[in-house]
């Protein structure tokens, strides 16, 4: 009888809080794939957007790109009674920092921020970058489209501002054109180091890297799924937090796999002819994206793109051999797809703006006991519904059991066996909304 009340109990709890929002739905439906296919031909006439080409044209180079970018930004804000603050920030990178920085170049990321109104030093990202290229990686003045690398991410930040501008968070948002990312990655690098600068509470950053191809170099179509790369536990964690893996696990448990658990869950919830996947993977194979430089700061990002790569339309100079069309043109570039990995970004920025913040100083105990116990520092916001706790398999990626355990600050799941399941604790809104699950970072007994 017991045994029956307590997976009663489970059900129901899990069941109260699993309702959807009608207003994320909203904001799925308000992503416009035209928008985005304007904006993704507006780049790509730019010409070249390399990193190091033309800043005083006005038709051409990224000088042109960027200020385009930021009047989009700022047209934006002037719609929303000034609700975003639109700024550059820049770099010095200096000829002979690596073999593609061939000459001193000013890297400039476009920011515009969306303040929180309860915590505006909290912040979630959306990045696309605005540099293109070639064949040759220090070839700067040649036409270089990248209608999809990355035309499509940067449309797909400006569009998901559009959207979002038109609503009001706890936290705040950032979308962001990063550029040097070609070269190097130096955009990331500067914004995250810029961020560590000024404090900033960075919950995580969706980059947003080639979102608009559907058809493979292998000759698969497939609009529906998409990737998400996250690594498995920070670069930064001290010797002490590796050695407790080996004890009490946590290997794919980092903050940047539970932001990827984060959007695959709300994907599914809300988009469900939407096929996300994750991929156990910092990015793809010997290659890398702007989301690693905030992972190198300690700071929770992953990578959110295609599924089905061509690479005959990646870094290729324009060109036709033997009947096969080279270079990333906008014809080649799924308008609607792109709509629909946007409305993904979207929904999750507003989701995690919306939440409270993560529980901190998660603890865990149980060691040969029928029982699970948990203690954790609670939130300080007033609109706290409460806390639930999450386990699964220790096989299994994704978070499949909950339990909503109400404003506490300690509890004991009965009849779990420690062993057998990994755990983590998320804040739960009076809205309903969630924060990010927070796997426990210390033991106690």
């Amino acid at each position: 009888m017991k045994t029956h009340f307590l997976l009663l109990s489970l059900l129901f709890s899990t069941a109260i809080f699993a309702q959807t929002q009608p207003k994320i739905y909203d904001i799925i439906n308000s992503v416009s794939p035209d928008r985005i296919a304007q904006d993704i031909k507006t780049l790509a006439n730019f010409g070249t957007r390399h990193t190091l080409s033309d800043t005083v044209s006005e038709t051409r180079g990224i000088g042109a790109a960027r200020r385009w970018i930021k009047a989009e930004f700022e047209n934006i804000s002037n719609n929303c009674n000034g609700c975003l603050h639109v700024f550059y920030q820049k770099d010095l990178v200096e000829k002979g920092t690596n073999e593609r920085i061939v000459k001193d170049v000013m890297v400039v990321n476009v920011v515009a921020i969306q303040r929180g109104t309860k915590h505006p030093n909290r912040f979630i990202i959306m990045s696309g970058d605005i540099d293109s290229r070639v064949t040759d990686p220090t070839d700067f003045t040649s036409d270089s489209p990248g209608a999809n690398d990355n035309a499509s991410g940067m449309a797909g930040t400006i569009e998901a501002a559009r959207v979002l501008s038109k609503y009001q968070f706890d936290s705040s948002i950032i979308y962001v054109g990063l550029s040097g990312e070609e070269q190097g990655l130096f955009g990331g690098k500067g914004l995250a180091a810029y961020a560590q600068k000024q404090g900033w509470d960075i919950v995580g950053i969706l980059n947003n890297d080639m979102i608009g191809n559907i058809k493979g170099v292998d000759g698969v179509i497939d609009n529906r799924t998409f990737r998400i790369f996250s690594e498995p536990t920070p670069p930064t964690e001290t010797e002490r937090e590796r050695n407790a893996r080996r004890y009490y696990g946590g290997e794919v448990d980092g903050i940047s796999r539970q932001l990827a658990r984060y959007v695959h869950k709300t994907t599914q919830t809300y988009m469900p002819e939407m096929n996300p996947m994750m991929i156990y993977r910092l990015d793809r194979f010997g290659r890398g994206g702007h989301h690693r430089p905030f992972n190198d700061a300690g700071y929770a990002g992953i990578r959110i793109m295609e599924a089905h790569e061509n690479y005959t339309q990646q870094h290729q100079d324009i060109r036709t051999e033997n009947n096969i069309e080279y270079g990333d043109v906008v014809k080649h570039v799924n308008f609607d797809y792109a709509a629909k990995l946007t409305a993904v970004n979207a929904i999750n920025l507003a989701s995690i703006a919306w939440a409270p913040p993560t529980p901190e100083e998660v603890e865990i105990g149980g060691i040969v006991e029928p029982s699970v116990k948990f203690r954790w520092k609670k939130v300080a916001d007033p609109d706290v519904k409460g806390y639930k706790i999450y386990w699964r398999d220790t096989t299994s990626p994704t978070w499949d059991h909950s339990r909503f355990v109400g404003d506490v600050n300690e509890f004991t799941l009965d009849g779990i066996v420690i062993d057998n399941y990994f755990f983590g604790i998320a804040t739960v809104g009076k809205d309903g909304f969630e924060s990010p699950v927070v796997f426990p970072s210390k033991v106690f007994r």
